[in-house]
């Protein structure tokens, strides 16, 4: 078993720790094919969600913060 899973799955749960896709888009000017394309590169990791029946991506706020750093620097 992997001993360093309970870390990362806690950081899951923790408040202001995940966005969903939409938040993303609007926040950090994403679009949904960028959010996808870093999915499938490993940039970013996610988890399916629903609201009241409504799917949508949750992902780790760390992750796309470090991505926009990347692609478009500190500003």
């Amino acid at each position: 078993m992997d001993p360093f899973a309970d870390d990362r799955d806690s950081e899951w749960q923790r408040k202001g720790a995940t966005l969903s896709d939409k938040t993303t888009r609007h926040d950090f000017g994403l679009t949904q094919d960028q959010i996808v394309q870093a999915i499938r590169a490993g940039k970013l990791q996610y988890r399916e969600s629903s609201v009241h029946g409504n799917p949508f991506l949750r992902l780790l706020r760390r992750e796309v913060e470090a991505l926009i750093k990347k692609e478009h620097g500190d500003g």
